[in-house]
């Protein structure tokens, strides 16, 4: 892969053989940001499961406590009371039959659904448009609740959603670099928390065998996760 001249000299700043404390890290990466736009604080985990095996997939939800930095569209599935209270949570849209409708038109300018469980029956025949993009509310990923108002507002604020790969890593956005130190630093404690408690049980060995993180445009940086770890358990 071509290089510009500016990516060269970032990475020739970076030393690919070390493994950065947390706050090393989020400060390098800050550093040698070179864009006009705001960047996503991207964190990569390298972990020691068989996605292959059901009872190795890991998958989950995890809060931010100071967000993504990106607005998020959340539609909701539902009628009745559940309609009205997703209205007040601040669900962008809200509908039934109507929405499924519109989805079937074309329509898709939203980032995430939420379903009470009575609509899952009527979302069926969205499969092939919703799963394909990994839109399709899920229970595992806490998308299909009864819960409607608390799961709206968290995702408004900057719940995401996460789910280990084919080569067993787990990819996401965790802030913006325009975010304090502080705050990514926090972000990332929070998100690497609840990967720990979502360990199956079935796995064995080393569980987190590598983390890096990085900017959109940048440089990975490989953390030393072993101090890291030590840290959060205290």
């Amino acid at each position: 892969m071509k290089r510009s001249k500016k990516q060269a000299e970032i990475r020739g700043k970076v030393d690919r053989t070390k493994r950065y404390s947390l706050e090393e890290a989020i400060k390098t990466i800050k550093e040698n940001s070179y864009c006009k736009f705001d960047e996503t604080v991207e964190i990569v985990a390298r972990l020691g499961v068989n996605p292959k095996h059901a009872d190795q997939m890991v998958r989950g939800t995890c809060a931010l406590p100071n967000g993504t930095g990106k607005k998020v569209r959340v539609l909701v599935f539902a009628a009745g009371e559940k309609e009205a209270e997703a209205k007040e949570a601040g669900a962008d849209f809200v509908g039934s039959d109507d929405i499924v409708e519109k989805i079937q038109g074309g329509w898709l300018d939203f980032d995430v659904a939420v379903a009470t469980p009575d609509m899952m029956k009527i979302i069926g025949r969205l499969g092939k448009i919703l799963g394909s993009r990994g839109l399709m509310p899920n229970p595992k990923a806490g998308t299909v609740t009864m819960d409607i108002s608390r799961t709206v507002k968290e995702l408004k604020a900057g719940r995401i959603e996460y789910r280990v790969d084919k080569q067993a890593n787990i990819a996401i956005g965790v802030g913006k670099l325009s975010f304090t130190e502080e705050n990514i630093a926090e972000n990332i404690k929070t998100f690497i928390s609840a990967l720990v408690k979502a360990k199956p049980a079935s796995a064995k060995g080393t569980y987190m065998k590598g983390i890096s993180i990085s900017s959109t445009m940048g440089v990975g940086i490989k953390l030393d996760h072993q101090s890291l770890m030590a840290e959060l358990k205290r």
